[in-house]
């Protein structure tokens, strides 16, 4: 799956491996095929997309920004 209505070119399919939760932001760790990529999103997202370990996504790159959707 690809995001079509997202305007970034480095999309990496993986899975959640560990949630590191703070009280505004977690660390998100995503497993791929070309290692894990981590994104610092808000906790309110992880909660309200229902990131799990194990969780299937996709993590969208731009520049030094790292995105989370839920697949």
């Amino acid at each position: 799956m690809s995001i079509q209505a997202i305007n970034v070119r480095n999309q990496f399919k993986g899975k959640v491996k560990e949630i590191i939760r703070g009280d505004v932001v977690s660390e998100v760790d995503v497993e791929t095929a070309w290692g894990v990529v981590t994104s610092v999103i808000t906790t309110r997202s992880v909660d309200e997309l229902q990131l799990r370990p194990g969780s299937d996504v996709v993590a969208l790159v731009k520049s030094t920004e790292v995105s989370i959707a839920k697949l």
